[in-house]
């Protein structure tokens, strides 16, 4: 094949799902260039070691990036692997995003040893997660529910579960199903009604921009309808400013030539929660998104976002 390399480097965070997913392209790779070497640099970012306090407190998602786009720059690495909820909206310059891998299911998954769903946690049960996103939309949906922050790799949140200090847990089903946990998963919930974050599901391979050569090489990769979705979510959390600091969610799906999207803003209380959907042609997937964003811009996303800046 022309322009098949001799050797690639994945830089990759070190918690078992990020290698499953660096390991999982290694083997793409592999198969689409049988006579390259395939290697994988594990890190561990300041996201990874900073535990003890919520992410939106200490820097957001790209604490979970930041070092293994150094690698990128310094040229100890080829490529980077995340899963595309963690990636900041706005990449830094010099960076690209060289191809988007096939999304997993993308719906939050409800995990308890004693209760099948959230709808039967007793009133003042405690449920763990990370996210401003799920917390807004669970203290919508069960104002009787205390949630509770949970940081750690997916390990380390089921075995805080499993020591009882949560009636309950709420996690991405992809990483779950990736790591071949399924089994733990009581129940899904829909997308209507815990949308998901933007990206969830769906892997990024990021690049030094300049390294040209690597477009060609890692475009088989890319699945583009999840390209399409995840550039629409990304387009509307864009404009939103979005960040893990605001709780807002976005989950879009193609139809032939049509992307629709759903989305929301919220106040972290869940007392204020607005949504809106929208719809476009996949020419302009970040144009579809940006169109939902101008709708909750309309309904007062702003003055939400804005009291949340205030109170940050």
């Amino acid at each position: 094949m022309k322009n098949s390399p001799k050797k690639l480097v994945i830089a990759s965070r070190e918690s078992a799902l990020a290698m499953w997913q660096a390991k999982h392209i290694q083997a793409r790779l592999q198969e689409l260039y049988p006579n390259c070497e395939v290697t994988i640099l594990g890190m561990t970012t300041t996201g990874d070691q900073i535990l003890d306090s919520p992410l939106s407190r200490i820097g957001g998602k790209g604490l979970f990036v930041k070092e293994l786009e150094m690698a990128l720059a310094d040229g100890s690495a080829d490529l980077a692997v995340h899963s595309m909820k963690d990636v900041p909206m706005n990449l830094p310059e010099g960076f690209a995003m060289a191809a988007t891998g096939e999304r997993e299911d993308a719906r939050d998954a409800f995990i308890s040893n004693n209760f099948e769903n959230l709808q039967s946690l007793p009133q003042g049960s405690v449920v763990g997660t990370s996210s401003l996103r799920r917390q807004s939309q669970l203290q919508a949906r069960f104002p009787h529910l205390k949630i509770e922050s949970l940081r750690g790799n997916l390990q380390t949140r089921l075995r805080k579960l499993d020591e009882g200090q949560y009636a309950a847990i709420i996690l991405a089903a992809a990483g779950l199903i990736r790591l071949g946990l399924a089994s733990r998963i009581r129940d899904t919930i829909s997308p209507q009604d815990s949308i998901p974050a933007v990206g969830q599901g769906a892997l990024g391979i990021e690049i030094n921009a300049s390294r040209t050569d690597l477009f060609e090489i890692l475009a088989p990769l890319n699945h583009i309808d999840t390209q399409l979705c995840v550039e629409a979510e990304r387009g509307m959390s864009r404009a939103l400013a979005g960040s893990c600091t605001v709780p807002l969610g976005a989950y879009a799906l193609r139809d032939g030539d049509t992307i629709n999207i759903t989305g929301f803003v919220a106040s972290v209380d869940g007392k204020q929660i607005l949504r809106e959907t929208a719809s476009g042609s996949t020419t302009n997937a970040d144009a579809v998104g940006r169109a939902l964003a101008d709708k909750l811009i309309s309904r007062g996303a702003d003055k939400i976002l804005a009291a949340l800046d205030h109170i940050k």
